[in-house]
């Protein structure tokens, strides 16, 4: 049931795109020191949101319905890197260590906006 209310569809994208970039950003440090290794990263939640027709593009209920997507859209990757090191590693620890803490805000804010949505069903189901 909750799958089907927008606003719980919004955090868990949201939850998804974090997780995401937070994997994309742990490849990057993994790569810190390999030759030739560009950094990536992925397309912000906002770009990836409008990328889709109303938000979450057409809704499909069942594996079986055409065109219709059953969960939000993974983030398109990047390549960001520029090649700071003679090596030609594109990959910067410090800009990595911000765009981790970035990544943790952004799954911090997903959470809150997850249980703000639900204090306000238990709320109005007398139970809050």
């Amino acid at each position: 049931m909750l799958a089907k209310i927008d606003y719980f569809q919004l955090a868990r994208a949201l939850a998804t795109h974090a997780g995401t970039r937070q994997a994309v950003v742990a490849q990057n440090v993994a790569n810190a020191d390999t030759p030739g290794y560009k950094a990536r990263d992925t397309v912000s939640f906002a770009d990836t949101l409008a990328a889709q027709a109303d938000g979450f593009g057409l809704r499909g209920t069942r594996a079986g319905h055409l065109h219709g997507a059953t969960g939000p859209a993974a983030p398109a990757i990047v390549e960001t890197g520029r090649q700071n090191d003679p090596n030609g590693n594109g990959v910067t620890i410090e800009e990595e260590t911000l765009k981790a803490v970035e990544v943790k805000r952004q799954h911090d804010r997903a959470i809150a906006i997850y249980r703000s949505g639900l204090n306000v069903l238990r709320a109005s189901l007398g139970k809050g």
